[in-house]
C-alpha cells in the first residue's frame, strides 16, 4: 500500500486545526459560558432570599414568648444567607453557604466556619475572580475607606474597608477568629491564577446583630481533621469525580453530532449540512464542556 504524504500532512493538520478550534472554544466558555450558569443561579437565589427576608414574622400564641436574642440557625450549603453590595466595583450578589467547588459556581460563598456578617467576629466570604460570573474581578481597586453592604436576615449592615493584602492559599489565618467586627473577602490572585489569594478586610461600622446558638459545621464543608477551615481553592483541588462519566457521554455525542454533520455535508453541500448540524453541535458541546470544567481543580 501506498502512502500519501501530502494526505497525512494534510489530515494531521486538520486535527491540529480542530483541537485548537476546541480548546479556544473551552476557554470562551469557562470565560463567559460559565457565566450563564453563574447568572441564573443568582437570579433563583435572589428571589429566594428575598422572600425570607419579606416574609412576615412568626406569630406568637398568646402566653409563649420568642427568643429574638440569638441570630438565626445555620443555613444548608448551597442556600443564600445574604446579598452582598460593593459599590465601587459594580458587584450585587447573593451570598451562598458554603465554599466548595459546587457553591462557589453559583455566587460568592459564605465560610461555614466563620460567623455572617453583621454578627460578632470576624465573617469571612469567597468568590470567583475569573469564572461563574467573577464576582470579585475587580477586588483588587478596592481602597480603604471603601463601604461594602450586606444585607443578612438580621437587617442590613455597612462595613469600611481597612486593608487589602496577598498572602498564600495556605494562610488560613486571615479566617481566624477576631475580637473585633470584621468582614474577610478572599479571592485567587493573580487573575487566571491561584497561586496566592487576595485578602480585603473591611470592619463594620455599627453595633453587630445577635450571634446564632454555637454549632458544627457539616464536614463537607470543613476541609482538613481540625475545625479550622482551608481558603477557598484548597480543599476541593482535585475536582468533581461523579462529573467524569456524562462528561464522556456527552463528549462521544458531540463527536457523533460532527461526524452526521460532516457525512451529510457530502450529499447536501456544506452550507446546508453545517447550518443544520452546527447549531446542534454547539448545544451539546456547551453540555460537555459543564460537566468536562467540573474535573477540573478549582480555581476561585
Amino acid at each position: 500500500m501506498k502512502w500519501d504524504g501530502r494526505r497525512i500532512v494534510a489530515a494531521i493538520g486538520r486535527t491540529c486545526i480542530a483541537s485548537g478550534v476546541l480548546i479556544l472554544l473551552f476557554v470562551a466558555y469557562q470565560l463567559w459560558g460559565t457565566g450563564l450558569a453563574e447568572s441564573r443561579s443568582q437570579d433563583r437565589l435572589r428571589s429566594d432570599f428575598l422572600d425570607v427576608i419579606e416574609a412576615p414574622p412568626p406569630s406568637t400564641v398568646p402566653g409563649e414568648t420568642t427568643t429574638t436574642a440569638a441570630g438565626p440557625p445555620p443555613a444548608p450549603a448551597g442556600d443564600a444567607v445574604a446579598i452582598i453590595r460593593i459599590p465601587k466595583i459594580g458587584v450585587e450578589k447573593a451570598v451562598v453557604e458554603g465554599v466548595s467547588v459546587a457553591a462557589l459556581k453559583q455566587g460568592p460563598g459564605h465560610y461555614p466556619t466563620t460567623p455572617l456578617p453583621g454578627q460578632p467576629g470576624n465573617a469571612a466570604i469567597a468568590g470567583h475572580r475569573t469564572t461563574y460570573g467573577a464576582p470579585f474581578f475587580r477586588l483588587d481597586e478596592l481602597a480603604v475607606g471603601d463601604p461594602i453592604l450586606v444585607t443578612t436576615r438580621q437587617g442590613e449592615f455597612t462595613y469600611e474597608v481597612r486593608d487589602t493584602h496577598v498572602v498564600k492559599p495556605t494562610a488560613n489565618e486571615v479566617l481566624d477568629p477576631s475580637p473585633d467586627n470584621l468582614l474577610t473577602l478572599t479571592t485567587c490572585n493573580p487573575r487566571f491564577s491561584a497561586s496566592q489569594r487576595l485578602v480585603v478586610v473591611a470592619a463594620l461600622t455599627e453595633t453587630p446583630a445577635a450571634a446564632p446558638p454555637t454549632t458544627t459545621p457539616a464536614p463537607s464543608e470543613n476541609p482538613g481533621t481540625g475545625a479550622k477551615p482551608g481558603l477557598a481553592g484548597e480543599a476541593s483541588i482535585s475536582g468533581e469525580r461523579a462529573a467524569k462519566l456524562p462528561a464522556v457521554l456527552w463528549g462521544l455525542l458531540a463527536a457523533f453530532v460532527w461526524l452526521v454533520t460532516w457525512l451529510l455535508s457530502r450529499r447536501w453541500g456544506r452550507l446546508t449540512a453545517y447550518a443544520m448540524g452546527t447549531p446542534v453541535f454547539l448545544v451539546v458541546l456547551f453540555v460537555f464542556f459543564e460537566n468536562f470544567a467540573r474535573l477540573l481543580p478549582a480555581n476561585v
